[in-house]
């Protein structure tokens, strides 16, 4: 097996590893969103949602380490968006995931403080929602993610290491993911809603594809060649 093969079986098991893990962390931490006593129910049960978090950091560092792996191949096609791609996948991305994890686990502690009383349980109710929804962080992430995808997706297109019609369903998957973000960040849509879910499906999709083109397939041979042909 050529590095190249290596590499493309290893990122598509990073993206069923990110997807399975994502999918996994939603069903989880699904009941609390609906919680009528968020503490309370941290507090009674709070193993799902430790749970639901190491799922949310196992998605963002297997996420984070398809640009790295990535990065010998695409820099042969433009070295500055492979770069950027590392620094929106692998760099911000993660910072935003182990946000959004220490805000989850954060609950833990804020839930126990709850439950032995306190005189202003109202305003721990309102900072539970806050840690819960991650603020303006889960919105901030999504649009990183969508920028970095929309960069592999390009320079994927670009080089012609795929079928052409998988990057270019990538790069406009991306953008009502990117729509769902930018009404979330703006208040207008709440990113666990079924709406946000079903603009999320066409680019969940697509990496489904992706992850079972690479591991099938690999990399086209004539792109590989026309990549080794050029001047790093």
């Amino acid at each position: 097996m050529t590095t190249e093969r290596r590499s493309a079986v290893t990122v598509g098991i990073l993206f069923i590893v990110g997807t399975v893990a994502g999918v996994i962390c939603r069903a989880l931490s699904g009941p609390y969103y609906g919680a009528q006593d968020l503490l309370g129910a941290v507090s009674a049960n709070g193993t799902p949602l430790v749970l639901a978090a190491f799922c949310w950091l196992a998605m963002g560092l297997a996420l984070a380490m398809i640009p790295v792996v990535m990065f010998p191949i695409l820099r042969k096609q433009n070295e500055a968006l492979a770069l950027g791609y590392v620094v929106f996948r692998g760099g911000l991305e993660t910072v935003t995931v182990i946000g959004g994890v220490v805000s989850w686990l954060l609950l833990l502690p804020l839930s126990q403080f709850s439950r032995v009383g306190s005189p202003d349980a109202s305003s721990l109710r309102a900072l539970g929602g806050v840690l819960l929804n991650v603020g303006a962080i889960g919105p901030i992430g999504s649009i990183v993610f969508c920028i970095g995808t929309m960069m592999f997706n390009f320079l994927l297109f670009r080089s012609r290491l795929i079928p052409r019609w998988i990057s270019a369903w990538g790069f406009l998957g991306a953008l009502p993911y990117l729509a769902a973000a930018a009404l979330s960040l703006a208040g207008l849509l709440d990113q666990s809603s079924t709406v946000s879910i079903v603009l999320d499906v066409p680019l969940a999709l697509q990496e489904m594809l992706l992850a079972v083109w690479f591991i099938a397939k690999g990399f086209q041979p004539t792109a590989l060649a026309s990549l080794a042909a050029r001047k790093v």
